[in-house]
């Protein structure tokens, strides 16, 4: 049986399997309008998108342009200026050929907006004017979260959430909750590090208010999310690998959130601080070849500037987690370490 929630002060009854639209810009334009017209038809109704997601935005157009008033769909801006704001929210509006969002969010930018500020101005004026019906904010930074929910501004907060998730964020989702925002949980299936889709599906069953936007390029992953239902619940086999999985993963590692980028030596920091990582959680040897070799040999070109770790909104200590991966991955390559 599908279930629905309520997304917070929007009153949206939504499908509790949301779409997050990012990946299928990896995929071409059949591919993807096949994919999102099999979840449409298996019920889910919430697809969260962005401008800079590449043509991601083109394919839900084109794939919902027929069935617009039977889904919500959401997307996001990253404009710091009035003028940018308006040219985002129009092209996004053009490429999703429709001429209203359900819900557009300020999509992690320097600040949180407040009233008097003439981007949030801008924000409700495109609300007035019937542009958009729902106003949300995307953050990776717990201040900025906090910020947004006692603001009494936003009707929705994107934020990670996944059973990798600590105290702090758990303690978010409960504050949303008390203050009837909307919220939903971006990354969870932790920017990639989660495997087992039915615990973290049986994990998010737990809130109420909990949206989850699963990253879905290929039919068999969103087959996986639909096979998934009310009868889903946390069990004594789940608690267990969620636990297994929090004692490998410890909450020292990079979730991949790409504020710490671009880096001034051209790191790729978020390949390269989970390196030992995908090596272990996944099958090895497509990563042991002389590209990634190379990807990773230029983590010694790190000056330890610092500029990563003032970027980085969980406060890693980003040029030791280089070291650390790159000599891991030295000792994999050397077969001093096995995987």
């Amino acid at each position: 049986m599908v279930i629905k929630m309520r997304l917070g002060k929007t009153n949206l009854e939504v499908n509790k399997n949301g779409f997050g639209a990012l990946p299928i810009q990896r995929r071409n334009m059949d591919d993807s309008v096949e994919i999102l017209l099999h979840a449409y038809e298996n019920g889910i109704d919430f697809y969260d998108t962005a401008h800079f997601y590449t043509d991601s935005e083109a394919k839900l157009g084109k794939a919902f342009e027929d069935v617009r008033e039977n889904i919500y769909l959401a997307s996001k801006g990253a404009a710091e200026e009035v003028d940018e704001f308006w040219k985002q929210l129009e092209t996004s509006l053009k490429s999703m050929k429709t001429d209203y969002l359900d819900l557009y969010q300020f999509h992690n930018i320097s600040f949180c907006p407040k009233g008097d500020d003439d981007l949030y101005k801008a924000m409700l004026e495109a609300k007035e004017e019937g542009l958009i019906k729902h106003i949300g904010i995307t953050t990776h930074k717990i201040t900025f979260a906090h910020e947004a929910i006692e603001s009494g501004l936003y009707e929705t907060l994107q934020y990670p959430f996944s059973y990798l998730s600590g105290k702090q964020e758990i303690n978010l989702v409960n504050k949303c909750k008390e203050f009837d925002v909307g919220f939903i949980a971006m990354k969870a299936m932790g920017g990639g590090l989660i495997t087992n889709s039915k615990a973290s599906y049986a994990y998010m069953n737990q809130f109420d208010n909990v949206l989850p936007i699963w990253g879905i390029q290929k039919l068999e992953e969103l087959n996986e999310f639909l096979s998934y239902d009310e009868n889903t619940i946390l069990n004594d086999e789940l608690k267990k690998a969620i636990t297994k999985d929090k004692k490998e993963l410890g909450e020292d590692f990079c979730r991949g959130c790409g504020y710490c980028m671009p880096c001034p030596q051209d790191i790729n920091i978020s390949m390269c601080a989970r390196m030992s990582l995908w090596i272990r959680r996944f099958p090895a040897e497509p990563y042991l070849t002389e590209e990634y070799k190379e990807i990773m040999e230029n983590t010694n070109e790190c000056i330890e500037c610092y500029a990563c770790v003032d970027n980085c909104p969980y406060e890693l200590d980003i040029p030791r987690l280089l070291k650390e991966n790159y000599e891991d991955y030295q000792n994999v390559l050397d077969g001093k370490t096995k995987v």
